[in-house]
């Protein structure tokens, strides 16, 4: 295995951590770094192109399984934002009539 296809697996692998943990700061540095190891082993993987294959694969079901997890978190939050907005507005004419 080359050492840009094995720079791939290993940040996928620092990734699906990230993710597992909702780390969204590392999440966002390691897309980076996944971004630039794609670009690397695309260019030095030639000869091993079957491994380069499996290893892409892998990051696509990754990338799909974030985007997912980023959709929750998102609807979640913006739950909480109506919630917080709707509480705000409730005290608000609690204090005009308190």
């Amino acid at each position: 295995m080359s050492s840009s296809v094995q720079r791939l697996e290993e940040t996928g692998s620092a990734l699906r951590t990230a993710l597992a943990s909702q780390d969204w700061a590392a999440i966002g540095e390691l897309d980076l770094q996944c971004r630039l190891a794609v670009d690397e082993a695309m260019v030095e993987s030639a000869n091993d192109e079957e491994t380069l294959r499996a290893r892409m694969q892998e990051l696509l079901d990754l990338y799909r399984e974030l985007v997912n997890v980023c959709q929750a978190e998102q609807q979640r939050l913006a739950h909480e934002l109506v919630q917080l907005n709707q509480s705000q507005q409730g005290a608000k004419v609690y204090q005009l009539f308190g």
